[in-house]
């Protein structure tokens, strides 16, 4: 018995800290319209995970189409998306936006890519 009090404690507290998953059309304007410089870490967290990926896919397409690359190659986008996650996860006040450009940055300099925006 002296088990069962705080395992029903411990319990109750993680319920308590799940966070429920929302439609990522929660964050669009009356329009329908998701003003995707203002979205936040947290509110792509808080997202179902479809949600999440699919923004993460279009940031990066975003990003490559301003630096003129018109290549996608599945295994970085795979790593970038990660990356982003991970970066969300540790600041859930920045914006999704920032994520992606720190991280899409840094991924370059390592593998040593350079795009017409960074010249």
């Amino acid at each position: 018995m002296k088990f069962i009090a705080p395992l029903c404690a411990a319990m109750m507290l993680g319920v308590g800290a799940a966070q429920a998953q929302v439609d990522l059309t929660t964050y669009a304007d009356a329009n329908g319209d998701l003003d995707v410089q203002k979205l936040t870490c947290a509110q792509l967290a808080g997202t179902f995970q479809e949600d999440a990926d699919f923004m993460t896919v279009w940031y990066s397409g975003w990003y490559n189409g301003l630096a003129g690359y018109s290549k996608l190659k599945l295994d970085r986008a795979k790593e970038l998306e990660h990356r982003v996650i991970v970066y969300c996860k540790a600041n859930p006040d920045k914006k999704v936006i920032t994520a992606m450009d720190i991280n899409i940055k840094q991924m370059r300099k390592e593998l040593g890519i350079k795009v017409n925006d960074e010249k």
